[in-house]
């Protein structure tokens, strides 16, 4: 019997890591007072059952299972799109992983409609069995295009991937104007940031002092 748990423990440790370091990053910029371009950081190991399908349509094996590239999955939600590019320069200079491919659906999106910024890396971990490293995928998204995509696999899942020529138009209109709101609040991003800033700056603080254990004064 394929031992999953095993086998998926090295995932779940890259993924609760990688979570760690990006939120922390985040954190970086609101104690300085600054915006970050890092809205909020989620992570997943794919499923057994999502695992064995896709292994089943593209030829995978128990032996080749590792280089299936988004057994762990991270997915950094930004507000803007020029985020995207700062949050992707970021993942760029970092030391601690190796980019190892980059897929651009933002300027090259997908027939569908479908955008965001993909990069692959290898991850190296610690365990008690020794060095490991491990694929990852990252995924850079908007909180539109995230929107949009959250629509489009829940349908892809309730038609098992046949979706109805007329929702698929609709999605496909629905892409566009999330694009379209992309541009537009990209547009009028500075005002955006400075108001976020002068209203969220004292509970953001105040967030960060819970989280470091600091919010009894008198400490």
């Amino acid at each position: 019997m394929f031992n999953w748990e095993e086998f998926l423990d090295p995932y779940i440790q890259t993924v609760g890591e990688l979570k760690i370091k990006l939120r922390g990053v985040r954190k970086q910029y609101l104690k300085k007072g600054l915006y970050s371009p890092i809205e909020f950081v989620t992570g997943r190991v794919k499923r057994r059952d999502s695992i064995i399908k896709k292994a089943k349509l593209r030829g995978y094996t128990r032996d080749n299972l590792y280089e299936m590239e988004d057994l762990a999955g991270i997915r950094v939600m930004v507000q803007f799109v020029d985020d995207v590019w700062d949050v992707l320069e970021l993942l760029r200079k970092r030391k601690d992983f190796k980019i190892i491919e980059e897929r651009d659906y933002i300027n090259n999106q997908k027939a569908s409609g479908y955008r965001s910024y993909h990069v692959i890396i290898e991850y190296p971990i610690d365990t008690i069995d020794g060095f490991q490293i491990v694929n990852a995928e990252i995924q850079i998204r908007t909180l539109a295009m995230n929107f949009w995509a959250t629509i489009e696999h829940s349908l892809n899942y309730k038609y098992g991937g046949l979706i109805p020529e007329d929702v698929k138009e609709r999605l496909t209109n629905a892409a566009r104007e999330a694009a379209q709101l992309d541009a537009e609040m990209g547009e009028i991003r500075e005002d955006i940031q400075e108001a976020q800033l002068l209203f969220d700056r004292p509970q953001q603080k105040q967030d960060i002092k819970k989280e470091n254990g600091e919010e009894d004064e008198l400490w």
